[in-house]
């Protein structure tokens, strides 16, 4: 949302929240607060960049912090030089308060002396360990509105003596935590370097590995980035998923049934348009809860998608998807045609909700050719590929039986290639003589 498409009651908040901003640089109070950690808390490795990162404490020199050129990620903060970019930031920041221009200058100050406090300036540049912490995050396809989607997952911790080694004492974790805040800044400067000041990114945060006692501090860890990124990076995530229980979005992948329970006391205390962008999806409802969200096509393959992260087949228009629907109890056929032979038509099947008997036959136009019987008998519980030479013209037909009493989407797609059967002989028998 532009400041040009703001209502006028939010025109007006805006308004006086740089009324209040441009007060607090001029009287120098933007920075004046306690500091959120003391300097014995920080682990070492963080001590000495924050002694030449950081802005000098307000409590030693407070006549010494130059308030009129402070900046948030690159954008000055004074109202005179307001611009478009300067409106992009405050609205983050107003749209986690809901307009409310009080509440709003007060995130934007703990923002701001966080920043500081963590040494957030200049993070972007630092060696931080990314070939040990480097599979936890990664960015992979777009949500339905085009915005990156971020994959947070942390089975590879499980590996032997990778845990020990990644998160074993309380400065690794924090450093841990240092690399996560590094990828996001890396994430917002490739949205600058676009020109794309609104952009968010949907995080999804599988907790499948996480529930188990010996990953304990791993996941206080994490539950520290997500409260990082809620208190500081407001709009960049749209959507928080915590799955196997999305920022933009934030999904939360495979939760727990005491998780479930830790929801239901953390959302309240959160506001109503944070709130929504949190969501929870147990194991049974991960891919379900992922399609609301995510093209199956840009969903990976271990949550019930489509996308592999090597795909020779399918790509642009091949990867086109179909969706049709089998009722409770009720059989549905998907039939692709087939009119040249001489091709190998691959495909792919999805059923939101598994669990459904499945079959695969060809059946030739020919009335006196035989039916081809290519699989049968499948109890479908993942994402399904597979392929068949055409001999003849006809028609490949998938049949879904759904057993429940549940209506099921059902997602497809297919594409024919050219392919020289391999017992063919060359024109020139001779050619085949060495």
């Amino acid at each position: 949302m532009a400041a040009d498409e703001l209502t006028p009651p939010e025109r007006k908040a805006l308004h006086d929240l740089k009324l209040k901003l441009e007060q607090s640089i001029r009287s120098n109070q933007l920075l004046l607060s306690r500091s959120i950690s003391t300097d014995h808390k920080r682990p070492a490795f963080l001590k000495s960049r924050i002694s030449t990162c950081a802005s000098p404490s307000p409590e030693v020199a407070p006549a010494a912090v130059d308030c009129g050129g402070l900046s948030l990620r690159g954008v000055p903060l004074f109202p005179t030089k307001s611009n478009r970019r300067l409106d992009a930031v405050l609205l983050r920041f107003m749209r986690a308060r809901e307009f409310n221009a009080r509440e709003t200058l007060e995130m934007i100050q703990r923002t701001l002396r966080w920043r500081r406090e963590f040494a957030v300036d200049g993070i972007t540049g630092e060696d931080l360990d990314s070939e040990c912490f480097g599979a936890a995050a990664r960015v992979d396809g777009v949500d339905r509105d085009g915005r990156p989607v971020c994959y947070n997952e942390y089975g590879w911790a499980r590996e032997g003596g990778v845990y020990e080694k990644a998160f074993g004492t309380k400065e690794k974790q924090e450093r841990f935590l240092r690399w996560r805040v590094q990828f996001m800044e890396r994430r917002i400067d490739s949205f600058k370097n676009r020109g794309d000041v609104y952009s968010g990114m949907v995080e999804v945060v599988d907790l499948k590995d996480l529930l188990c006692s010996s990953m304990k501090d791993l996941r206080s860890t994490v539950e520290k980035m997500i409260r990082i990124f809620q208190d500081n990076y407001p709009d960049f995530v749209v959507k928080n998923m915590k799955i196997n229980m999305l920022f933009s979005y934030q999904i939360f992948l495979n939760v727990s049934l005491r998780q479930y329970t830790h929801r239901a006391l953390f959302l309240p205390l959160l506001a109503s348009r944070a709130e929504s962008k949190f969501v929870f999806a147990r194991p049974n409802k991960v891919t379900q809860t992922l399609l609301k969200y995510i093209a199956p096509e840009n969903i990976p393959i271990q949550y019930g998608g489509f996308k592999r992260e090597i795909d020779d087949e399918f790509s642009g228009e091949d990867g086109r998807v179909s969706e049709t629907f089998v009722r409770g109890g009720g059989t549905t056929l998907v039939e692709i045609p087939i009119a040249k032979p001489g091709v190998t038509v691959v495909w792919e099947v999805i059923v939101v909700g598994w669990e459904v008997a499945y079959r695969e036959e060809f059946v030739p136009d020919d009335e006196g050719s035989y039916r081809i019987l290519i699989g049968e008998g499948k109890k479908l519980v993942r994402t399904t590929r597979n392929s068949f030479y055409i001999h003849e013209p006809g028609r490949l037909v998938l049949t879904i039986k759904n057993k429940t009493t549940k209506k099921k989407a059902i997602f497809h797609r297919s594409k024919a290639k050219p392919t020289f059967p391999c017992y063919s002989l060359p024109d020139n028998p001779a050619a085949s003589i060495s």
